[in-house]
């Protein structure tokens, strides 16, 4: 996924970052790598605090308009902070290589998420590489479709939280005695 994304950056980068004057030249590379583990790691973060949901949507493409997105939001305001703080550039300079850049590369990554006829990046595949394997017995797909129709909202109160995806879990898949199995790694997926 990493990768792919780092690409996604680089095919985008052009007037955000390479024919731009407060990134020197010789560190364009490092730039791109940056925005790339602004998002991943933003991701990453969503996750750990329990935006499953949010990200879940987001990258299936059922996230609304990237633009006005607030995890797209939360993602932008990672990788600002992140240009301000490596590359010395004021508030306005990172804003404007983020705005340029980002909205661009998530709508594409988003696109290629979710294009049948594209096999080099998948929602399974995603999930997997940022939680570290934890979700490989997850059908994210199947989630998504769930999310979307309301479907995983358990316990009626409006919305889709850790309780929520217990219920659902202890509804369909079996317990391992002595912890582990799938509760755990569920658990694991809220930090």
């Amino acid at each position: 996924m990493f990768d792919q994304l780092l690409n996604l950056v680089k095919q985008q980068a052009g007037t955000a970052i390479i024919d731009n004057p407060d990134i020197p030249n010789e560190r364009n590379d490092e730039a791109v790598a940056d925005i790339t583990n602004s998002i991943t790691g933003g991701l990453q973060q969503a996750l750990a605090g329990g935006q499953f949901k949010d990200v879940l949507k987001l990258l299936g493409g059922k996230g609304g308009d990237v633009e006005t997105n607030p995890l797209a939001g939360q993602l932008s305001g990672n990788a600002i902070s992140s240009l301000m703080e490596k590359f010395n550039l004021n508030q306005g300079q990172a804003g404007n290589i983020v705005s340029n850049l980002l909205p661009g590369v998530l709508n594409k990554f988003i696109s290629k998420t979710n294009d049948p006829s594209d096999n080099s990046v998948d929602l399974q595949g995603i999930f997997s590489s940022l939680t570290g394997g934890s979700t490989n017995s997850l059908d994210i797909q199947g989630l998504l479709g769930r999310v979307t129709q309301g479907g995983l909202d358990k316990d009626g109160d409006g919305d889709t939280d850790f309780n929520d995806i217990i219920n659902m879990v202890k509804g369909g898949a079996s317990q391992q005695s002595g912890g582990g199995g799938v509760m755990d790694m569920v658990k694991g997926l809220f930090g």
